[in-house]
């Protein structure tokens, strides 16, 4: 059946693969993964033999067409991403788009995706929230903070080991050094750690501790 599948790959543990994402991978005609020695080993560790190929943020736009002439012949292809769930600050928007735009049927597995255990560890409220994923480095990130210092939802944000002192120092400054925020870092990793307070006491937490690990960091939105 021609189909792609966006399937969702463990944060950190082996075991929140899910066995309905082992089959779609095992059957699938072709694997388009963010890095292929990275997801070389999850499909080795699961007996999976599917061909793959690589499907990243700096050849996506040169390989859609070619992805969806292999659909269009009746292909099924999957689609995973280092880790979680495809198209959240990884690639995938573009084939998806793609896809509908050609009237080839997309199906997205459940699964593992960082932002949600550390929104729901965070204490902060989670019936309405926003997803920010990465801010940008340069260009834009002032403006950026400016708005969301009048968001009155809880902000979800990733961030880089190197760069979450430099992020937090910013929100100290556009949230105010009082504003709650709460830190995870290695979720579903054996030093798996989520740190809570206020942005001031936070940001002292990891200037004597620095950081390890993938980020997620859930603050307060405006009261």
């Amino acid at each position: 059946m021609s189909k792609l599948f966006l399937v969702p790959t463990p944060i950190g543990n082996l075991k929140d693969m899910t066995f309905r994402a082992i089959e779609v991978l095992k059957n699938a005609d072709l694997i388009l993964a963010e890095d292929t020695r990275t997801s070389g080993k999850l499909l080795k560790h699961f007996d999976i033999s599917t061909h793959m190929q690589s499907h990243h943020m700096h050849n996506e736009h040169k390989t859609v067409d070619a992805i969806l002439q292999r659909l269009k012949l009746g292909q099924s292809i999957a689609l995973i991403s280092d880790a979680g769930t495809p198209a959240i600050s990884d690639p995938g928007f573009l084939l998806v788009r793609a896809c509908i735009e050609n009237n080839i049927e997309v199906e997205c597995l459940p699964g593992a995706t960082a932002f949600v255990p550390a929104l729901v560890n965070s204490g902060l409220p989670n019936d309405k929230f926003v997803f920010e994923g990465f801010l940008p480095v340069k260009k834009g990130r002032q403006t950026r903070l400016q708005l969301l210092a009048e968001e009155n939802r809880t902000m979800i944000f990733y961030e880089s080991p190197h760069k979450l002192l430099k992020t937090l120092t910013h929100f100290c400054e556009y949230f105010g050094e009082d504003r709650l925020v709460s830190v995870s870092r290695e979720l579903t990793k054996l030093y798996e750690e989520t740190i809570r307070g206020t942005m001031k006491e936070v940001l002292e937490h990891f200037t004597n501790k620095p950081p390890k690990g993938e980020i997620v960091i859930c603050v307060e939105g405006r009261k």
